[in-house]
C-alpha cells in the first residue's frame, strides 16, 4: 500500500506460568518466561497530519473502537500531545484468544512504530510503561527479548536460553497448535479452584544450565488444568502433543506446544495435526524485529 511502512508483531509463548499471589485490586502476580517466536501478524503504517486514528480494514470480531493498535495510538498522543494521526492495516496471523499475545504484540508493534514515526524519542521504558495501561503482556514486546517476568508480567528481567541449543545441538523448532475455540482469559483467572499459592522461584533455578525446565514439573502452567476442565478441546490437543514431547499451554490458552529437534519432525507433526485446530510451526526470537527502533 503506498505510503505505507511495514512493522511486524511477533508470537509470544510462555514457557512456564506460575500464579503466585493474587492483589487487592484483582491482578494476579506471577512468575513466567516469555520467549518471542518468529511468527507474526503484520501490520502496515502510514502517519497522517490529521491527528486522526484509523484501522481501515475490517477484523472479526474485534471493533475499531476496542482493537489494542488503535487504543495503543491514542495512549501514545494523550501521553506525549504529539497532534499528528495514523492509519493501519493489521493482517492477522497469530490466533485470537490463544494466549500467544497477537493484541499485546500488535499494540507494542503500534507504539514502537509511532515513536519512530512521530519521532517523540520516548524510551523503551517510558513506552512500556504506557503498554502497561494497556494490558500486562504488552510491555514484554517493547522490551524485546527473551524475558523473566514478575509482578503481573510488567517487571522484566533479559533471560538466555543457551543450553536448549547446546541439549539439542542446534537451535530447537516450536510447533504451536490452536484449537478451534476461543478460552476467555477472565473466566480462567476466576476460576474457584484456581490455585494462587506457588511457592515463587528464582531466575536461577530455571537457568542452571541444563534447560530441564521444559521436563521439570517444578516449571509448569498453573492454569492448565482449570482449562483443560473447561474446554475438552484443549485437553485433546495437549495430549495428542504430549506423544511428541512435554507439552505445554501457553499463558490462558487455548494454544498448545512442543519443542522439537528438526522442521522435518515439525512438519511431519503439523501435516498429521488433529482435525480442528490450526498449527503454525516457529524458532525462538534473541530480538523482536524492532528491537533496534526503540533506545
Amino acid at each position: 500500500m503506498q505510503d505505507f511502512q511495514t512493522f511486524l508483531a511477533p508470537a509470544k509463548i510462555n514457557l512456564f506460568l506460575h500464579i503466585t499471589g493474587r492483589r487487592a485490586d484483582g491482578y494476579h502476580t506471577l512468575q513466567s518466561v516469555f520467549e518471542l517466536l518468529d511468527f507474526y501478524d503484520i501490520i502496515q503504517v502510514k502517519s497522517n497530519p490529521s491527528g486522526q486514528i484509523s484501522r481501515i480494514n475490517a477484523i472479526p470480531n474485534v471493533p475499531e473502537s476496542q482493537d489494542l493498535t488503535v487504543r495503543a495510538a491514542i495512549a501514545l498522543q494523550k501521553a506525549t500531545g504529539c497532534q499528528q494521526g495514523a492509519d493501519f492495516h493489521i493482517e492477522k496471523h497469530i490466533p485470537m484468544g490463544g494466549g500467544l499475545g497477537g493484541g499485546s504484540s500488535d499494540a507494542a508493534t503500534v507504539l514502537m512504530a509511532l515513536n519512530h514515526l512521530w519521532q517523540l524519542h520516548l524510551t523503551r521504558a517510558q513506552l512500556m510503561r504506557i503498554g502497561l495501561t494497556l494490558g500486562a503482556d504488552v510491555p514484554v514486546f517493547i522490551f524485546g527479548q527473551t524475558a523473566w517476568a514478575e509482578g503481573i508480567g510488567e517487571l522484566l528481567s533479559p533471560m538466555n536460553l543457551p543450553s536448549q541449543a547446546i541439549k539439542l545441538q542446534q537451535e530447537p523448532y516450536y510447533v504451536v497448535l490452536t484449537p478451534n475455540i476461543h478460552v476467555p482469559t477472565a473466566q480462567v483467572f476466576t476460576h474457584p479452584r484456581l490455585t494462587r499459592d506457588t511457592k515463587p522461584l528464582k531466575i536461577a533455578d530455571f537457568s542452571s544450565g541444563t534447560f530441564d525446565h521444559l521436563t521439570s514439573r517444578c516449571f509448569k502452567n498453573d492454569l492448565e488444568d482449570i482449562v483443560c476442565e473447561l474446554f475438552p478441546a484443549v485437553a485433546s490437543t495437549l495430549k495428542w502433543l504430549n506423544q511428541f514431547g512435554d507439552a505445554k499451554m501457553s499463558g490462558s490458552g487455548a494454544s498448545v506446544f512442543v519443542m522439537v529437534k528438526t522442521k522435518q519432525i515439525a512438519d511431519e507433526l503439523i501435516a498429521k495435526k488433529p482435525a480442528n485446530t490450526s498449527g503454525f510451526i516457529a524458532k525462538g526470537l534473541n530480538k523482536h524485529p524492532h528491537y533496534d527502533l526503540v533506545v
